[in-house]
């Protein structure tokens, strides 16, 4: 839906379409370049009357083929919805004043100032960096940030003898820091990260925090405005131990620095209470596993009486806000795929408020989601379904309400594919497992139908009933696809994603066959066109799939990881992968390493197997893919290579890329189809997309 349409034709979308439902107009399956028609919300912010909410609403700008952010108004009763800032102007992170007559947002890597009544706009100062986790003081005149602040290195080597003018080779890159690189920014510049504060009425940033170490996260103010509160790794062994950080208080006037928290794990998003008596904050002991739950813990402002509110829920929590009574926090978590936004109050006693949060991810069902809630009780939330992507909506006094529909127009020309979640049993240990299946358009139960098998990513993480974009070409196209959470996915307890703790892949492989067997059991799958698919972690498990079965006809592995001791030695998080998810340095113990690695089993490999990894992916670098590639090449294997240019792990970040990544896995599933013709299967065309 463009950004043009004029508000009040907005509001008039559904009635409009419903007004249209009687002609006979058939919605056909979705195309290729739908990509550019999505839209989704994220980031709600209501006022603190709750009777306003500002958000962010996502696009697709086909020009430039980038992801565009703008701010939009709604009224809580959704009648009213208006654009804040212009289409051209990429803004988020809006963050209410407290008067509630201002706002603040990032745009163009500056802060603004937004007046409400008058809807005059301010840049505030002149940024060298971008900044980010922009809070209000509650006085309303101090706005503190995050922002990375260059520290020059000096290279150690000067060469002599250049004459003026003269066009030598760009000089030599000295690097000595353990983290130079970080997937999707490319080599880091030298600097670090620290907290700012700058007045709201304009001024210059000031510095509050010093040293060599990184400051990022939450910022939260004490209730006077005379202190801040943050996290960060300070501690001189930083770098080796990346997860290890710790909460502090920095008063303003004398810059004083006092920690707060003290224990071997990550202490998180400080955020103090209402009251000004109480923090809570996300953490866990760490015991180097691969997964550890984030639980929800409240102490004291001044760091005592530590108490852990979450350990019996056994989920990781992903968000927090306090309700205004200070007795209570809304909570938000994963469970069986779902994002559950519940109430966790201080005795203990938790209570669901809704299970349909979700967004952000819109290109493969991962779960996810934003809330965040006004002093009279009303929450603004991210709604997620399996048919369309987020949604703005709110829950006030029990009731829920869905405020916006950015892809009405979508919805109706086009016929998504229905998604029916089923749950079987695993014959490596009998453990129940959930899955999802996507029924292509039409759908007759009584013919037969090829499948994808689609992995998920992480390894830990978890898909959901929500809408994804790739899943659905794929569904288009005429395939059921199938996704599931096998073992080593989130959001069915921490027990439940260590099982492939030092021991991945594994049985995680037999959890996704039986997926296969049990659609197959349903009666409308053709056995002889299966074929698999998988991004990242669910590439490296579609790699180990052609390594140990025959029965998918064809197979893509995108930006796996093949070798696990050339993936620790040139992945971007090095210092994490190696010490969280094996027992030992790669040279200490070689033989666990290979045991686990595609490539120790390519050789059994007989199944067409295309790789496809961006060319500046720092996360499972391409040269994984170029391993596999070349060995199935020296195999005689059917295979095919698909770089993306300038693409980091996240494909998707470009909506062509989205495209061409899905367009590239239907072009070699229709090549291995039984009754393919051997016509071409340009995007271009119609056939293709249908």
């Amino acid at each position: 839906m463009s950004l043009t349409k004029l508000t009040s034709c907005l509001c008039l979308t559904t009635a409009l379409l419903f007004s249209l439902s009687g002609f006979s107009v058939a919605a056909k399956p979705l195309q290729y370049e739908d990509v550019f028609e999505l839209e989704f919300v994220s980031d709600p912010q209501p006022n603190a009357s709750g009777d306003k909410i500002v958000f962010v609403r996502n696009w697709m700008d086909k020009q430039a083929d980038r992801r565009r952010m703008t701010l939009w108004l709604s009224s809580a009763d959704g009648k009213q919805l208006e654009p804040l800032t212009d289409k051209d102007i990429n803004a988020s992170s809006p963050r209410w004043a407290p008067d509630n007559k201002r706002l603040a947002y990032i745009a163009n890597g500056q802060i603004h100032i937004k007046w409400l009544d008058s809807g005059r706009t301010s840049q505030l100062g002149q940024l060298t960096q971008s900044p980010a986790n922009v809070s209000w003081s509650p006085d309303g005149n101090w706005l503190a940030f995050s922002m990375f602040t260059p520290k020059p290195a000096k290279s150690p080597v000067t060469l002599p003898g250049k004459p003026e003018n003269a066009d030598w080779a760009k000089a030599a890159v000295y690097i000595d820091s353990k983290q130079y690189r970080v997937d999707g920014a490319g080599y880091t510049k030298s600097g670090f990260r620290h907290i700012y504060i700058m007045p709201s009425s304009g001024g210059s940033a000031i510095q509050l925090t010093e040293g060599d170490f990184n400051h990022s996260g939450t910022i939260s103010w004490a209730n006077d405005s005379k202190a801040v509160y943050f996290s960060a790794n300070r501690h001189p062994e930083w770098q080796s131990k990346p997860l290890n950080s710790e909460l502090f208080k920095l008063t303003l006037n004398d810059r004083k620095l006092t920690q707060l928290t003290d224990r071997n794990g990550p202490d998180n998003r400080p955020l103090l209470s209402p009251d000004g008596k109480q923090i809570a904050y996300v953490g866990f002991d760490d015991r180097k596993l691969a997964h550890q739950a984030n639980r929800l813990y409240v102490m004291n402002i001044d760091g005592s009486n530590i108490r852990n509110l979450t350990e019996d829920l056994d989920r990781s929590i992903d968000d927090f806000q306090w309700l205004a009574n200070s007795k209570a926090l809304y909570i938000s978590y994963d469970n069986e795929g779902k994002g559950i936004l519940a109430e966790q109050a201080l005795s203990g006693k938790r209570s669901i408020i809704t299970a349909d949060l979700g967004g952000g991810s819109y290109g493969r069902p991962y779960s996810g989601g934003q809330f965040t809630a006004a002093n009279n009780g009303l929450v603004a939330y991210t709604q997620m379904s399996s048919q369309q992507p987020a949604e703005l909506a709110v829950i006030i006094k029990g009731k829920k309400r869905t405020l916006t529909e950015l892809n009405a127009d979508l919805l109706f020309a086009r016929d998504i594919g229905k998604v029916e979640e089923f749950w079987y049993n695993s014959t490596a240990d009998q453990r129940k497992l959930q899955g999802w299946i996507i029924f292509p358009p039409e759908f007759d139960p009584k013919q037969q139908y090829p499948l994808i098998l689609e992995i998920h990513g992480g390894p830990h993480t978890a898909y959901g009933p929500h809408f994804a974009m790739e899943l659905q070409l794929m569904a288009a196209k005429g395939y059921v696809v199938l996704y599931t959470n096998p073992r080593g996915s989130t959001s069915y307890g921490e027990d439940f994603a260590n099982l492939i703790h030092h021991n991945y892949p594994s049985q995680d492989y037999n959890d996704l066959m039986d997926g296969v067997d049990a659609v197959i059991a349903k009666g409308f799958i053709d056995e002889k066109e299966l074929f698999v698919t998988g991004g990242s972690g669910g590439g490296a498990l579609t790699a180990w799939i052609v390594g140990h079965t025959d029965r998918f006809a064809a197979a893509v592995s995108v930006k796996p990881v093949i070798n696990w001791i050339s993936f620790v030695l040139n992945a971007d998080m090095y210092s994490y992968f190696s010490q969280y998810w094996f027992p030992a340095m790669p040279w200490e113990n070689p033989e666990h390493y290979l045991k686990y690695s595609p490539i120790s089993y390519v050789g059994n490999v007989k199944t067409p197997t295309m790789l496809m990894t961006g060319e500046a992916d720092h996360r499972t670098p391409i040269s994984e893919t170029e391993q596999f590639y070349q060995a199935l090449q020296l195999l005689d294997v059917d295979t095919a290579m698909v770089r993306i240019p300038e693409a980091s792990h996240s494909i998707y970040s470009r909506p062509s890329n989205l495209m061409a990544k899905t367009a590239y896995i239907l072009y070699w599933f229709e090549k291995y189809r039984q009754d393919n013709s051997g016509t071409d299967n340009k995007v271009s065309t119609d056939k293709a997309a249908q």
